[in-house]
């Protein structure tokens, strides 16, 4: 779904066990500035998943332990001209259905949310001055939402 937005989410999924698989993921949004405002932001997820009938067919539930870099303004400063500069981990998990439509093509539509701690330095978008009091980092843990789309997948073997 990201991909509409040219925001690309790939992935690679590969087996390691009889109801087990290995799934990761890179989604970038390299957009420096959305009217005016940063948009740029960067995600590496690893997860397992176990998936209930069978590999690739079916529901799966996993879980993940991931990186962010992010130059972004984050959803509670949307009205104003703060923005965000940072690194964050984030774990959480996923749920999703696999439906395969032939031998080669499947869709995996999935919905995902966890805990992302960042560490930042904000920053006031008129006078690149930081707007906060951390003396290095500032910090943020927030549970959220923050996976979920429909993947074209194609199988490579």
């Amino acid at each position: 779904m990201t991909t509409i937005f040219t925001i690309p989410n790939v992935g690679i999924e590969t087996s390691i066990g009889e109801k087990s698989t290995l799934h990761f993921d890179a989604l970038a949004s390299f957009w420096k500035s959305v009217n005016g405002k940063p948009r740029e932001f960067y995600t590496f997820t690893p997860e397992y998943r176990y998936h209930f009938k069978e590999k690739y067919n079916g529901f799966y539930a996993g879980a993940h332990i991931g990186a962010s870099i992010f130059n972004f303004q984050k959803w509670n400063y949307i009205n104003t001209n703060s923005y965000e500069k940072g690194v964050g981990y984030f774990i959480g998990s996923t749920i999703g259905y696999q439906v395969k439509l032939n031998d080669k093509f499947m869709l995996d539509c999935f919905l995902g949310g966890g805990w992302h701690q960042g560490f930042y330095k904000g920053y006031d978008l008129t006078t690149g001055e930081r707007y906060e009091k951390a003396k290095n980092y500032n910090k943020s843990g927030e549970w959220f939402p923050y996976r979920g789309g429909v993947m074209v997948s194609y199988k490579l073997n």
